[in-house]
């Protein structure tokens, strides 16, 4: 005997349908509270985070620097250039032209020569001059060598000559203390060579007269020249001798 119910009010068929909506249900119940907690902390977090950073600002008071406005400089502008007068001159005036003649002779010219007034040369006055610095020294009859060799050898045969000539044993009848004593003579030898301006200075006269009179005595010598021009040359000797008791 057939059932007389048909199929699709059967409700058994339809178990499975609502248990699929039951568990979508479920589930999308339990997405939604996970996701309201969620946005509960996070907001929370969120406003404790900003309630910290209000508490770590420090109170900065504010302050106003004033700035001062800066001109530019200005422009220095050069005065405009002044124009002096112009004055016209008129051309009427007649110029005198410098007329320039010409120095160049012609063959068949004669020349005319003037007198010549002859002028006096005066030749350079050279003075004496000490031995020390003269260029070349006055030559001492038998020395030969350069100009140190001439001068060395002038002196030490001055020295030997005077002591060779000087009377040593005046000084001792002249009634002198005992000691050394010191006879200073000058003397020229003049641009010729010869023994001039013989001068002397000594503890007794007599002593004088004898140097005088054996530097007077000395052979004639070739004359020092200075600039390559013969000249008078100064000559110091100093004369020493021990007095005896």
């Amino acid at each position: 005997m057939q059932s007389k119910k048909s199929t699709k009010s059967n409700l058994e068929n339809y178990n499975k349908l609502f248990m699929l909506l039951g568990l979508v249900l479920a589930l999308l119940l339990t997405y939604v509270a996970i996701e309201y907690k969620t946005m509960e902390d996070a907001d929370s977090q969120i406003v404790a985070y900003t309630s910290n950073l209000h508490d770590d600002d420090e109170d900065i008071p504010e302050t106003e620097q004033e700035i001062e406005e800066i001109k530019p400089e200005e422009q220095k502008v050069a005065p405009p250039p002044v124009l002096e007068e112009i004055e016209v001159v008129e051309d009427d005036v007649e110029i005198e032209e410098t007329v320039i003649e010409s120095t160049e002779t012609h063959e068949e010219e004669k020349v005319v020569i003037e007198e010549i007034e002859e002028m006096e040369i005066v030749e350079e006055v050279i003075e004496d001059v000490p031995f020390s610095i003269i260029e070349d020294v006055p030559v001492y009859p038998g020395c030969k060598g350069n100009k140190t060799q001439l001068r060395n050898c002038l002196s030490k045969n001055v020295q030997k000559f005077v002591a060779r000539k000087f009377n040593v044993d005046l000084a001792q009848d002249l009634g002198l203390t005992p000691g050394k004593k010191r006879i200073f003579v000058m003397f020229k030898i003049d641009k010729n060579g010869n023994i001039t301006g013989i001068q002397a200075r000594a503890p007794h006269k007599r002593l004088e007269a004898e140097a005088k009179r054996v530097v007077g005595l000395l052979p004639k010598m070739k004359p020092g020249k200075q600039r390559g021009r013969p000249v008078g040359v100064k000559y110091s000797l100093p004369i020493s001798f021990i007095v005896q008791d």
